[in-house]
């Protein structure tokens, strides 16, 4: 582990980043916040690429408030991240086939497998695994089967890697919600998110951050 955290170096502040190649934005989910933070790290440096990690919100949109939108492409890793090899490339409406090009060289190099999707609400990643998580949530409202039940039906009849309940838990039940909100209001009252999660965010249960969400966390 020493051989790669000598490799990494912890700023905290934007104009550390100014002679960065690539600068990828990480902060909450709230168009406003992602707008303010990129446009800031446009302006100390001015030749990097910026890159969104933006899970459902419009590239497009965020990219309005730069001085260059060009120069911003979405790249959504998935989570978990270090377990994860996919990594959705967004192509919004002013980004360029040859930045899509250089997203895709980038992802290879780290290791993980990239998709190339348009800027649509909720992308391929997100719009099918938030409908699989309310589902599963709509599940144990509705007492069909317990969480961990739930799960393992996903583990090991559909051989996903992790249950959609356990991933929500990781991910953060507040993050679910601010993408269900966001998608039902884009896509439909299909998105619509059911009372338990909502109950369980009053409850302080934010998943594994909190030490509970539909799992208990050590």
């Amino acid at each position: 582990m020493d051989h790669v955290t000598t490799r990494f170096r912890t700023v905290t502040t934007i104009e550390a980043l100014s002679q960065c190649e690539l600068i990828v934005e990480a902060v909450p989910e709230t168009v406003a916040l992602k707008q303010e933070v990129l446009a800031a790290a446009e302006a100390v440096a001015p030749t990097g690429v910026l890159a969104t990690n933006t899970s459902s919100l419009s590239v497009s949109l965020i990219a309005s408030a730069l001085r260059r939108p060009h120069n911003l492409v979405g790249l959504h890793f998935f989570n978990p991240v270090p377990a994860s090899e996919l990594v959705e490339i967004v192509v919004g409406s002013t980004t360029p086939d040859s930045l899509v090009n250089l997203a895709v060289t980038w992802v290879a190099g780290l290791g993980k497998t990239s998709i190339v999707v348009k800027d649509l609400p909720g992308f391929a990643s997100s719009r099918l695994g938030v409908a699989l998580a309310l589902e599963a949530m709509r599940m144990v409202e509705q007492n069909v089967a317990s969480a961990a039940d739930i799960d393992t039906a996903m583990t090991l009849g559909y051989r996903h890697p992790m249950g959609p309940l356990r991933t929500t838990d990781i991910v953060g039940l507040d993050v679910r919600l601010a993408i269900a909100e966001h998608l039902t209001l884009e896509l439909g009252p299909r998105f619509a998110p059911p009372e338990i999660l909502r109950a369980k965010i009053a409850a302080g249960e934010l998943g594994r951050k909190t030490g509970k969400g539909f799992f208990e966390w050590k």
